[in-house]
């Protein structure tokens, strides 16, 4: 017979878990339909509708890390193409990574820590931006969530190995660079002091998911230019990550925060799990990317799972301090929580704005709708820019892509195959006025590209038209050039360094 102490602390864990998911979920629903989506969205939004083998030829060539979650929203988005349902799946990762988080701190410390820990993600604006991200990175994040609570079940006695290998292995196909959570994994083994059979077993779960990762390695290996822009990372990308992953980037909130997490360093057993999630990961992908660029705070944003673990884990000695176990303590620390995320509630509307991201798509086609005529030929300078005429291509109904060749699809290219510089120079010739979807960058003195037809592009519509009129909007420029009159020679010589 179950005693009444064993049923309240059952009920207590059960809510420990429940309570910060369900705020996560809330969190990431409120204002997830923000009227447009932006680049990387659009990405998946116009990848995830191909059918599976144009979806398979594209990664042949680009995208291959994002491979598998591309195949997933195919199914996601087969239910109804829209842009909340594009981000419904970050929903429910930020949802399940919030619950795992919890978890993890009940295991490790109990039943208030794992309140306080999930309740702290979920308000955490760095993991509220990426549940209403359509990428993979929420879903990322519950993944690894989920294998370091399967390994602590496994330091703990459980026969939890088979399954800590296919989480593992499935959430590094979601995205490669989620194999440094073997390396934060192998930390913790090394600070508990695990004994042989445990690292026999935690090797070779990880050797099976390294095999299960290793064509998607070989693959993105190729496509490596895809992370080109990518600079190299100094202490201020330390700096932001940490600001990020604390309950709030700024003030006392902030201040409090570090100093909690400092705390919680005594906590030895929360301490062994947390802190080499939240450093090693981050610490490794900063250190090789000093060699070769790749890190991005969103490339190690499960990283995040280890900062309210140790922000709690600190309040949790602190209450024991000041109060000891007294009832209203667990309720306290959950009101703490609350104030603080009500005192950067901004932050939070901020980001739900359409105008937080890089462009807003949807503003674009909005513009576009509204001055294109038809049968205007529009050029996309450079070729990414078409991204807002295939997610939104109402926008551009009326518009007719002068340089197109081959659509994306088709090609197996994320936005389509250009005509050559010849064929472009021929295709200009022939109009007398083009409109211009420009990128910022583009419009900068010192953008000089190396592709062939971007150059004839920018060098045809400087020397041959001149601008009539500019709109700006979602972060994009759209231009109407017309052809220069014959009798007016230009004022200046050739652009320099790429100036048109």
């Amino acid at each position: 017979m179950v005693s009444r102490e064993t049923e309240a602390d059952g009920r207590s864990r059960a809510l420990a878990v429940c309570l910060p998911t369900v705020l996560m979920t809330a969190l990431g629903l409120w204002g997830i339909d923000r009227g447009g989506i932006w680049r990387d969205e659009a990405v998946t939004f116009q990848v995830a509708r191909r059918s599976v083998p144009e979806i398979w030829r594209l990664l042949h060539g680009v995208d291959a890390v994002h491979g598998l979650y591309y195949l997933l929203m195919h199914t996601v988005l087969a239910l109804r193409p829209g842009e909340v349902v594009l981000r419904l799946p970050s929903v429910c990762g930020a949802a399940a990574a919030t619950g795992l988080v919890a978890a993890l701190g009940v295991r490790l410390a109990g039943p208030r820590v794992g309140l306080w820990a999930g309740l702290m993600y979920a308000v955490t604006p760095l993991a509220g931006h990426y549940a209403q991200e359509g990428r993979s990175y929420a879903l990322v994040g519950a993944g690894v969530a989920g294998a370091t609570l399967l390994l602590v079940r496994a330091l703990d006695g459980g026969r939890t190995w088979l399954a800590y290998t296919g989480v593992v292995g499935l959430t590094c196909l979601l995205h490669e660079l989620a194999v440094l959570m073997l390396c934060a994994h192998a930390v913790t083994l090394a600070a508990v002091r695990a004994g042989p059979r445990m690292w026999v077993r935690w090797a070779g779960g990880a050797t099976a998911a390294g095999l299960m990762l290793l064509p998607l390695v070989l693959a993105s290996r190729a496509q490596a230019g895809q992370v080109e822009w990518l600079p190299e990372p100094g202490l201020g990308s330390a700096e932001r990550l940490l600001r990020g992953f604390v309950i709030a980037p700024k003030g006392l909130v902030f201040e409090t925060g570090v100093v909690l997490m400092l705390a919680g360093l005594a906590a030895r057993r929360v301490a062994a799990v947390a802190l080499p999630l939240m450093a090693v990961p981050p610490g490794l992908l900063m250190l090789v990317s000093q060699v070769r660029p790749m890190y991005d705070d969103r490339y190690v944003l499960y990283a995040l799972a280890g900062a309210p673990l140790l922000i709690a884990a600190g309040a949790d000695r602190l209450a024991d301090w000041i109060t000891g176990r007294m009832p209203y303590v667990p309720l306290a620390g959950a009101l703490a929580v609350l104030v603080a995320f009500l005192h950067h509630l901004p932050l939070h509307r901020q980001d739900r704005a359409p105008d937080r991201r890089p462009d807003n798509l949807a503003a674009v086609s909005s513009l576009a709708a509204g001055q294109i005529r038809r049968g205007d030929p529009v050029l996309f300078v450079p070729s990414i820019g078409r991204r807002a005429a295939v997610a939104y291509p109402e926008g551009f109904r009326q518009a007719r892509d002068i340089a197109l060749r081959e659509p994306g699809p088709g090609s197996g290219t994320l936005y389509g195959r250009e005509a050559g510089p010849g064929e472009l120079r021929r295709r200009l010739s022939a109009v007398d006025r083009v409109w211009v979807v420009a990128e910022p960058y583009t419009l900068r003195s010192d953008w000089l590209p190396r592709n062939p037809s971007e150059r004839a592009k920018i060098t045809v519509v400087w020397e041959d038209f001149v601008p009539r009129a500019e709109y700006v909007r979602g972060g994009v420029t759209l231009r109407l050039y017309e052809r220069r009159p014959t009798t007016v020679l230009p004022l200046t010589g050739p652009p320099r360094r790429g100036r048109w």
